[in-house]
């Protein structure tokens, strides 16, 4: 990772419409061309079917950026390895600050679909990657290679993205999804709102969580109905979780108790862990899953999970977990001990996980 990047939009030759190499760009992955057409146009969706025309460009740039900052920082954080720190602030500025190469805070034309549209609210997905930064920009507070001018540049980048995703049509297209679309949407605006110090607008969006996203995306038994509607039923089915135990992990740090909520007729989110941690294993789904399933993606889910409800079960199930590397179980375990021990940590760094730790 030290060799890593830096990573930039204005890397990949395909421009946005707007002709603006600054503005993200990417395809929604779903999307065919229409055999019966000449050209293709309009491209049609066949649902969990990738297409590979929509790899690449700033989606890949945007994850490998992020992955790539994560490590860096989470390294340095453990280690006091100053290189680690110095190349993990180069890959963030070049993404947010430097004029030559910065991301512009918006995402209007984010998942295009080919004679359909330029850009939709759905593509607002694609920035959830940007989650574990936050955490990376926290780990580097005490790192002098960080600035205090490197951070408020940061945060108003952040703050302009926040106030794009809360009053573009795209942002409110995306708030509106019920589905994980709409969990992750949440999630994005509640975390990025935190780190720009608006906690008031993170206290009205988790507010609205435990109706908008908790009752209405889980039913009685603990099943996710809109994601098993999926191709990629489990998959999506693990991915929404995620997204609602982010929600309660921040609605925590605002005074709403996410974890524990329950309706009369059972909707939480533990009955939706309850329903779907059987399957870890890879025990045969009653539901549709045209590729395999990132089983791996349970790991972090069961271990954030066990930390909240301090259930034996749920650790347990972790051993249970069909994954072909046994190190990932175990690596899990080791960076939990060390991110939830903050005894290591310096005051100013405790402070930046009241918003990050578990995210």
């Amino acid at each position: 990772m030290l060799s890593a990047g830096p990573f930039s939009v204005v890397d990949d030759p395909r421009v946005a419409p707007s002709g603006d190499p600054h503005d993200y760009y990417s395809f929604g992955p779903y999307w065919w061309p229409d055999p019966n057409s000449p050209n293709g146009l309009p491209y049609l969706r066949r649902d969990g079917e990738m297409n590979p025309e929509s790899a690449g460009g700033d989606r890949q740039c945007l994850e490998t950026f992020a992955n790539a900052v994560t490590t860096l920082a989470q390294a340095a954080w453990v280690t006091g390895h100053a290189p680690y720190a110095e190349r993990a602030a180069v890959l963030l500025r070049a993404w947010f600050l430097d004029d030559a190469t910065r991301m512009h805070p918006h995402l209007a034309y984010g998942q295009a679909i080919p004679g359909v549209v330029d850009g939709r609210g759905i593509g607002i997905i694609d920035t959830v990657r940007l989650v574990p930064v936050i955490e990376a920009i926290g780990l580097l507070a005490d790192a002098p290679c960080w600035t205090a001018e490197d951070q408020a540049g940061v945060m108003r980048w952040f703050g302009a993205y926040l106030h794009w995703l809360l009053t573009s049509t795209h942002g409110r297209d995306e708030g509106g999804e019920l589905n994980n679309h709409g969990a992750w949407y949440d999630v994005q605006v509640a975390l990025f709102a935190l780190y720009c110090g608006e906690d008031a607008t993170a206290k009205q969006v988790l507010a609205q969580c435990a109706d908008t996203r908790i009752v209405s995306h889980i039913a009685p038994d603990g099943s996710q109905p809109r994601e098993l509607a999926r191709t990629r039923a489990l998959s999506y089915s693990i991915y929404n979780l995620t997204a609602l135990v982010n929600l309660a992990t921040l609605g925590r740090q605002v005074g709403y108790d996410l974890w524990q909520f329950n309706t009369d007729d059972g909707r939480g989110i533990h009955r939706a862990l309850v329903w779907l941690t059987p399957y870890a294993d890879g025990s045969p789904f009653p539901y549709q899953q045209i590729v395999p399933c990132p089983y791996a993606n349970f790991v972090p889910l069961l271990r954030r999970a066990a930390l909240a409800y301090d259930a034996t079960a749920l650790v347990a199930a972790v051993d249970t977990v069909e994954v072909t590397d046994p190190w990932l179980k175990s690596s899990w375990a080791r960076v939990y001990r060390v991110r939830l021990t903050e005894r290591t940590a310096t005051p100013r760094a405790r402070r930046e996980f009241r918003l990050t730790a578990a995210v």
